[in-house]
């Protein structure tokens, strides 16, 4: 499964390649010891990395006897001992330009036959820490190939942020002048950058680094020691004291937040910096003002992630149709390194809440998720967020329903494991990257048309949902125009809202069994007599004929306008 496999890098500081290329020394300074280590390799840590790629067995066994250029780093994810030895072999029988420079593998320390393998391919073989998470190294890894590619822009044209573009640096700059160990996180808790580690890390660095949960019994100390409260609401850097039982070092933290402005009476938080004392050493007298200035300069690097996509990243955009569009379709093959030819399939995720935008964050999150399943999925996959929706691009797919499924199967799996609601729309038969931003056009329509029918068509199509798609088209259309909107309603609902009465509820009862007052009085619990006068009370009120098919097509079209509106509009 392969992601982001054309992104130049060179970490900070590191010796590099080729311009947008790291060498295998600078990533692994870049990275730490607690998540990888060197097993062998045999041409040396000066090899270039510029493209990294997620798969398992099953990509592996398919990619057996290709010719095509490879991605550089292999990160291996569930794949077998046999497995990885099989392909090794295969690797040496190829030529040097098609052999990559570097596999990730948790077995790697352990496997004395993997090893030897790497080393007949001439493969630098890297042991990943066991407990961390793939969905936490690779977006670590791009981090570095992508910060590589920026500081090349930037030799090239020089701005004032030239000194400032990376988290990483940040982390060791700070960690240099407070005195400890530092590690930058998001709102989640989620470990964006940190600096090196050496034997004083404890438990709760460590595996914040690997990408996973501190202590539970921690957690919940900072919990009632109010810590978290008190990042939310200050400024304040925090001391926060070991704890024996628990094995973790004494800290200080601050928040790191959004500068506020005139649209912003409170600054949003963005995450917080974490820095850990070593041992029995002191931090430095000026600790406290180091990390106040590393939350500000975090802040704008934060801040223009969630805002401002990578190189690569607005390419994918514009791929999509946004930032303007217009993407050369042979140089985005080559740069993205995607099929040129076979059927597209373009799907769109949006997040279902009570109606209010999703925080960028948490959109950013979702989307790294999606990315990461649609790789798995199709190795050659591509993923965006564009505004509040995910879109992925699938080439070469075999099958549409198994598409559709392989979104059911995303869909529910959020649901379930994550208490995320997203629904789906399926553009399938995309001839040709060219007509991929149009495909994604369609995918909006089917998740705008659908948003009033959730929690029915959680993943659909527009053939599937045309009814729904265009009715609701249509009722945009009439609703964009206050003039089509028919004041004889409004005598409806203010006669209701007098006598407490339900006679629109009535009417659409009536008006959804078309015509059939029984089945509409059995839909409403009523004798069919009361349906009666209520109907005819409805055209006396409004002065409609609803013997009459016209009356009743309009009656239906302004009763799904208010509905419509009730819908989108904020709470009073």
């Amino acid at each position: 499964m392969v992601i982001d496999r054309r992104v130049g890098s060179r970490a900070s500081g590191a010796p590099a390649g080729p311009a947008g290329a790291v060498t295998l020394r600078g990533l692994l300074s870049a990275l730490d010891t607690a998540v990888v280590r060197v097993v062998g390799a045999p041409a040396g840590e000066d090899v270039t990395i510029a493209s990294v790629t997620l798969v398992d067995g099953s990509d592996l066994l398919a990619e057996a006897g290709a010719h095509a250029p490879v991605p550089d780093l292999y990160l291996h994810a569930g794949v077998t001992d046999a497995d990885a030895v099989r392909w090794l072999d295969e690797v040496a029988q190829r030529s040097p330009e098609h052999r990559p420079a570097a596999v990730m593998s948790k077995c790697a320390g352990v496997s004395g036959v993997l090893q030897s393998a790497a080393r007949q391919a001439g493969v630098a073989l890297l042991e990943v820490h066991p407990k961390a998470r793939w969905d936490h190294v690779l977006p670590l890894v791009k981090h570095v190939l992508d910060h590589s590619r920026r500081h090349q822009a930037t030799l090239e044209e020089p701005d004032l942020l030239a000194m400032d573009t990376d988290l990483f640096g940040l982390a060791q700059m700070a960690a240099q002048n407070a005195g400890g160990l530092v590690s930058i996180e998001d709102t989640q808790s989620h470990v964006l950058a940190y600096s090196a580690s050496n034997e004083s890390a404890d438990e709760l660095r460590t595996l914040s680094i690997l990408g996973r949960e501190g202590p539970r019994d921690y957690l919940r100390a900072l919990e009632q020691w109010g810590v978290f409260d008190r990042l939310r609401e200050s400024d304040e850097v925090i001391d926060v004291p070991a704890h024996g039982a628990l094995g973790t070092e004494r800290r200080l933290v601050v928040g790191i937040r959004q500068p506020s402005d005139e649209s912003s009476a409170v600054p949003r938080m963005l995450g917080s910096i974490w820095l850990q004392q070593c041992g029995a050493e002191p931090f430095s007298s000026d600790a406290p003002d180091v990390l106040r200035g590393a939350s500000a300069i975090a802040a704008r690097f934060i801040w223009r992630s969630l805002n401002a996509p990578s190189a690569e990243g607005l390419l994918i955009q514009r791929l999509f149709g946004a930032r303007g569009g217009g993407v050369d379709v042979p140089s985005l093959v080559g740069a993205l390194n995607l099929p040129v030819t076979g059927p597209a399939a373009v799907v769109g995720f949006a997040l279902t809440g009570a109606g209010a935008p999703a925080p960028a964050d948490r959109l950013s999150g979702v989307g790294r998720m999606i990315r990461l399943h649609a790789s798995s999925f199709r190795h050659d996959s591509v993923a965006t967020v564009i505004g509040d929706r995910a879109y992925v691009l699938l080439p070469g797919y075999k099958s549409a329903s198994t598409v559709s499924a392989w979104a059911r199967q995303l869909v529910d799996d959020f649901e379930a494991k994550r208490s995320v609601v997203l629904r789906a729309a399926v553009a399938i038969q995309v001839t040709d990257l060219g007509q991929v931003a149009a495909a994604r056009a369609e995918v909006d329509r089917v998740l705008d048309g659908t948003a009033a029918t959730f929690p029915e068509g959680r993943v659909t199509t527009l053939d599937e949902s045309r009814t729904a798609v265009l009715l609701g088209e249509i009722l945009d259309l009439v609703g964009g125009h206050p003039e089509l909107y028919d004041p004889r309603l409004d005598a409806l609902f203010a006669y209701d809202l007098k006598h407490a009465s339900c006679l629109r509820e009535s009417a659409e009862a009536y008006l959804a069994e078309h015509g059939d007052v029984r089945r509409a009085a059995a839909a409403l619990q009523v004798h069919p007599n009361t349906m009666r006068y209520r109907i005819r009370r409805v055209e006396d009120i409004v002065g409609l004929d609803l013997g009459a098919p016209s009356d009743r097509l309009l009656l239906e079209l302004q009763l799904c306008l208010h509905r419509r509106r009730k819908l989108t509009d904020p709470p009073a």
